[in-house]
């Protein structure tokens, strides 16, 4: 049994010096600040406390409520809401969480399909099947990779949904919540507007991207570790006090026992570094994937939305089927230490072969990347996408190219973001 342990402790080491010398560019990942790690290896993974902040099922619980308290006062501040729930464990937690406490069973809802960027949560495949909900497609402009809102307008009137869920996975410019609300409200008083920020949350704290609440969505959802560089887990956010009851008791305890405690005060910290460097952070990646995008475009890569900028948030897009398909490109990059994923764009019928990649500049930003690494970057990627060079070549290339970048940015601490297992090498 002891080299069943030492044969995990070693592939985890591999694992932290393998993405040391990478360029992480999936674009629902992150890099916490050492802060963060610390208090994910804390006593706070070991214990439970189900109930609420001063009304636990369990004692011991003093210092837990602290921080709880803390994560939710510092996520009101910072997205301006009334209402918060740090306790679901998954972004997918909370999608079922809201879905169940916002529909009934047999209600029709509205949401992206898959290959125009929905997340499967939204999907009939997943949470509305499980609620026993109807699914219908959200009308999508492939051309301008955004809800063709007056299409929208048109099938929420025909269809009457009782509830709308905006937010994508490939999600390149801010959905029309506004748009969303308006039609909604008047074909049914009671239904609601359901925003899933788990791409876009890091870049709606730093005021970056689109502000959803204000906008009118019911309930923001997300994920906390894509764009906002928390510990994974998620939140749920609402300023209608009528709402409070259902959410909450939807959350815990409809789908939540005990949440993680270890992510909670995690949680609390990477807001509070959001709070202090949020729009610094938030702005520079999105001045990033800008630029990123226009560099790709110019060494020959098929990036979608040249007329629009290419891209509003950490994302960029690219059709890559000329060149083999997202599968057979995500797989010779990765063979030269570039880390993105096969992504299936409107027009694609099969996920296994795509026609695009997607790629996400926010742990590069928060590393230590600006506008001119991203300009080399799109170099590393032509060599091998479209010169055909080796991978191997460029591989050498960009772990010479990641030595300078191993700090984590935009954080109390400035540690080795990757060096966490160094000790082990021995």
């Amino acid at each position: 049994m002891r080299k069943a342990v030492e044969s995990v402790f070693e592939a985890v080491r591999r694992h932290h010096e393998f993405y040391r010398f990478v360029l992480p560019m999936i674009a629902s990942e992150n890099v916490t600040s050492l802060s963060v790690r610390k208090l994910l290896a804390s006593d706070f993974s070991h214990r439970y406390a189900e109930g609420d902040v001063g009304k636990r099922f369990y004692q011991g619980c003093e210092f837990i409520d602290e921080v709880e308290s803390l994560a939710l006062e510092l996520a009101k501040r910072l997205f301006g809401a009334e209402h918060v729930n740090v306790k679901p464990t998954s972004g997918v937690n909370a999608n079922i969480a809201a879905i169940f406490a916002l529909t009934n069973v047999g209600d029709r809802i509205m949401a992206l399909s898959v290959p125009d960027g929905g997340h499967i949560s939204h999907s009939k495949f997943s949470a509305p099947s499980i609620r026993g909900l109807k699914v219908d497609y959200l009308p999508f402009n492939a051309e301008e990779m955004n809800i063709d809102v007056e299409r929208m307008r048109q099938e929420i009137e025909e269809k009457k949904p009782r509830m709308i869920i905006l937010g994508a996975s490939l999600f390149l410019f801010p959905h029309p919540v506004r748009e969303a609300v308006e039609a909604i409200s008047e074909t049914d008083a009671n239904a609601s507007v359901l925003y899933d920020g788990s791409h876009v949350l890091g870049l709606i704290a730093g005021k970056q991207f689109q502000d959803p609440l204000r906008e009118g969505a019911d309930v923001l959802v997300s994920s906390t570790h894509k764009t906002f560089p928390g510990p994974q887990g998620a939140i749920l956010l609402w300023n209608n006090d009528e709402l409070s009851e259902r959410l909450e008791n939807a959350v815990f305890p409809g789908t939540v026992s005990n949440h993680h405690l270890h992510h909670v005060a995690g949680l609390a910290v990477a807001l509070a570094e959001m709070l202090a460097f949020g729009e610094a952070y938030a702005s520079q990646t999105v001045k990033n994937a800008k630029a990123l995008a226009r560099k790709l475009h110019e060494e020959g890569f098929d990036v979608l939305c040249k007329h629009k900028g290419f891209t509003a948030s950490h994302q960029v897009a690219v059709d890559v089927s000329s060149l083999g398909g997202g599968s057979k490109i995500a797989s010779l990059l990765e063979s030269a230490h570039i880390i993105v994923n096969k992504n299936m764009l409107p027009w694609d019928k099969s996920p296994e072969n795509p026609s695009g990649i997607r790629i996400g500049v926010q742990e590069l930003t928060r590393i230590g990347m600006k506008e001119r690494e991203m300009a080399e970057i799109a170099v590393f990627m032509r060599r091998v996408a479209i010169d055909c060079e080796p991978p191997e070549n460029v591989k050498r290339d960009v772990i010479e190219f990641r030595r300078d970048f191993q700090n984590v940015h935009f954080s109390f601490d400035d540690g080795d973001a990757y060096a966490f297992f160094d000790e082990l090498k021995g």
